[in-house]
């Protein structure tokens, strides 16, 4: 296996406590960080002086609370959180190179407004947005928007197709040029600078402008989460960076190629899409000793959760009174459509995993991969693969925070440093620069070019 001469991209993912599903209870936790803006603040500025390149919130228009099922949500720290755009907001104020990057789904908003959102925080920020592109999984969302059921998952990417085509057509509606502001001639824009997008589609009808003008890194940056067929389609198409999960890196290797080996139908270089897989890490000066840190968070589950877990995440309420020491029944299958509940499947079949411990192995990660190990052991895998071209960088999810990161940040990130595997300072100033994006040329100065050629 050679050695990439590029270097490995970062994200940290702060879901408020962490990512284990009982980081809440944990002695060091931050129980209330959901609602803390002085938790997030600290977060994003440690991960800034690390050098992440960018800090990710994820997002559920459900609040990922089950209203069917109060008694699992009541064990869970889901039910209390900041709205993440306007969380980022905040956050802008206090930091000054790290990437500020949202969920926010195509099938519960308008175009207009995520697309006027997101290009104010990447202009008040200096260009450091980035929308996370999702279709929404969770039918438990459609009762928010006056909807009887959550559409089938054909009909929300063909709203996602559509809708990513009118967000970045209203992000073109001004040339980088376009405002002299000039007081002595009295003329503040330059009408011929301005692009009226006038979209008249199957899904939308959108006129525009939209009134915010471009920031210096052109347009936020596009992250796409999800593998399903569509998924990988929509992303090759429209996505700059992909937010994927992954239990093995042979299975990580043929989605990379697969995503990468699409980019040429849609004139695009393979650089010009950043694959992170997510990894949940948990870290200790001996193997044992990582071992023993899960093992802490593992017994801390309250036992009302892992029947409910999978019911829900399979859809399937039957799966409430299947035994939990028994293998997942053999009646039960998925969705091919539905990236997530497929590859948990296929890990308790693969592995003969009974119900508990299906719900123990997936109960940090959620379905991405757990690494147990020293700080060398942990830089090894994730120089794997990298190398093996499994990813382009990785979406750190910490355990529980804030000791989660910490630890990343103070044991594993100084040993990819002493490999040269990682930045010691940022190389620009926004979000693209610093994942060695191309910058998005505004289609009138193509035009321009080619005219000239």
């Amino acid at each position: 296996m050679s050695k990439r001469e590029d270097q490995i991209k970062l994200g940290a993912v702060l879901m408020a406590t962490g990512h284990h599903v009982a980081a809440w209870r944990h002695p060091r936790a931050q129980a209330d960080a959901g609602a803390n803006i002085g938790h997030y603040i600290a977060l994003a500025q440690a991960a800034e002086r690390a050098g992440f390149d960018m800090i990710f919130l994820a997002d559920s228009q459900g609040g990922f609370f089950n209203r069917t099922d109060r008694a699992a949500s009541a064990a869970m720290s889901h039910g209390a959180t900041f709205e993440p755009i306007t969380l980022l907001s905040a956050i802008a104020a206090h930091t000054s190179r790290i990437g500020l990057v949202a969920t926010a789904t195509t099938t519960y908003y308008e175009p207009f407004i995520l697309a006027r959102l997101f290009a104010s925080l990447d202009l008040l920020s200096g260009g450091r947005a980035g929308w996370n592109l999702v279709t929404s999984a969770s039918p438990l969302e459609a009762a928010n928007f006056s909807r009887q059921s959550h559409p089938e998952p054909e009909d929300r990417y063909d709203r996602a197709e559509e809708f990513a085509d009118v967000v970045k057509g209203l992000w073109e509606s001004w040339e980088d040029d376009a405002f002299p502001r000039d007081k002595t001639s009295g003329r503040f824009s330059d009408p011929t600078r301005l692009h009226v997008l006038n979209h008249d589609g199957r899904h939308f009808s959108v006129a525009g402008p939209l009134n915010v003008p471009r920031s210096p890194q052109g347009h936020p940056v596009v992250v796409q989460a999800g593998s399903s067929e569509p998924g990988k389609a929509l992303a090759a198409r429209t996505a700059e960076v992909v937010f994927t999960a992954h239990q093995t890196i042979e299975s990580a290797q043929a989605f990379y190629a697969d995503v990468k080996d699409r980019l040429p139908r849609y004139g695009r270089e393979r650089d010009a899409l950043k694959i992170m897989p997510g990894v949940f890490p948990v870290i200790g000066g001996t193997e044992a000793e990582a071992l023993a840190k899960y093992e802490e968070l593992q017994a801390l589950i309250h036992p009302d959760i892992p029947r409910r877990f999978l019911a829900q995440v399979f859809q399937r309420p039957e799966l409430l009174e299947h035994p939990i020491d028994e293998p997942l029944p053999d009646w039960l299958d998925v969705d091919g459509r539905a990236s997530r509940p497929a590859l948990l499947l296929d890990l308790a079949r693969r592995e003969k995993l009974t119900a508990r411990q299906l719900h123990l192995r997936v109960a940090g990660a959620r379905g991405h991969r757990t690494i147990h190990g020293t700080p060398e052991m942990i830089a090894d895998q994730l120089e794997s693969w990298f190398d093996g071209h499994a990813a382009d960088g990785f979406n750190i999810m910490p355990p529980h925070l804030p000791d989660g990161l910490t630890d990343f940040v103070e044991q594993v990130l100084p040993e990819l440093q002493r490999r040269g595997r990682f930045r010691h300072d940022y190389e620009g100033t926004t979000l693209r620069e610093n994942l060695g994006l191309p910058f998005p040329i505004h289609p009138a100065g193509r035009a321009a070019v080619e005219a000239a050629e």
